[in-house]
């Protein structure tokens, strides 16, 4: 671009959705904001953003061209906190993404580096897509499975969480226990959505509980414990989680080929900021007390 002030000011109208909004943390006149989403546009042959009553709405161009401002913000921001000291690092947005299972394993140390960086703004994400970190859709990311391959990013292992299979006692108490797999046929299962979600358990559901078993298909795992507290069939529960409702029983333990690897993913270019610096540093010495 050949002209930065055009891109801050589409990404101060996309961040923030209004014109006046834009112009007031930008220091300039509504009119030059509209003056300069009007240029950017035209020159790039696009629409940025839809216009309505309530203020601007980015379109999938506009989208686009806010993951790689916010991108480049960072990068500034990490120039800025070498060159004036750490502390001024830690103003900003601090974005991380995960799946929804592990956010209630996350949320003690946010909370704790939030209160001690209380002009940092942290934003979760709980969202079983893969978030671009290249293009700044967040900062941190959580992720479960195989490890991440991506060159552009550092990846360091978090924790191995066990899985087993659980049923409530109210189920247990109705229909018994599946004494082997023969037996599953006479059993309801709480399975996924997804028939190709990564996870290795959900595999293994689909590779030896009949389809027709898998009576209930959850979208995502928070969901899915729900069910199996309320009675609804047996399904996978993270053993750190089942620890705390003396209602669940184990109906068949966990193995290995179940364990759900967490591995922590930064981009390479923004991992040394002080505030990623300092979260994962937070959250791979919290994941050391972990169950």
């Amino acid at each position: 671009m050949d002209n930065w002030d055009e891109v801050r000011t589409a990404f101060q109208v996309a961040r923030l959705g209004t014109v006046s909004g834009a112009a007031e943390v930008l220091g300039v006149h509504h009119a030059t904001v509209i003056r300069h989403i009007d240029a950017l546009e035209g020159r790039l042959g696009v629409k940025l953003f839809q216009r309505h009553a309530r203020g601007y709405t980015p379109t999938d161009a506009g989208l686009d061209l806010l993951q790689v401002a916010q991108a480049t913000a960072d990068q500034f921001e990490q120039l800025a906190g070498r060159l004036h000291g750490a502390g001024a690092a830690m103003t900003g947005e601090l974005v991380i993404t995960s799946v929804d299972s592990v956010s209630p394993l996350l949320l003690p140390t946010i909370a704790t580096f939030q209160e001690e960086n209380p002009d940092l703004e942290i934003k979760l994400i709980t969202d079983s897509r893969l978030f671009r970190l290249e293009y700044g859709e967040a900062h941190v990311a959580v992720r479960a499975g195989a490890k991440p391959q991506d060159p552009d990013n550092i990846v360091q292992s978090l924790a191995d969480l066990s899985m087993a299979v659980f049923g409530h006692r109210s189920y247990v108490e109705k229909h018994g226990i599946p004494e082997g797999r023969a037996e599953f046929c006479n059993h309801r299962f709480i399975g996924h959505t997804d028939e190709t979600h990564r996870a290795s358990f959900y595999q293994w559901m689909r590779e030896n509980v009949p389809a027709e078993n898998i009576a209930l298909k959850m979208s995502n795992m928070n969901d899915g414990y729900h069910a199996v507290i309320n009675g609804c069939g047996l399904g996978f529960v993270p053993g750190w989680m089942a620890r705390g409702n003396p209602d669940l029983i184990e109906v068949l333990p966990p193995i290995p080929e179940w364990s759900a690897n967490l591995w922590l993913v930064t981009h390479v270019d923004l991992h040394r900021t002080a505030k990623v610096q300092g979260f994962t540093t937070a959250l791979k010495e919290a994941a050391k007390g972990w169950p």
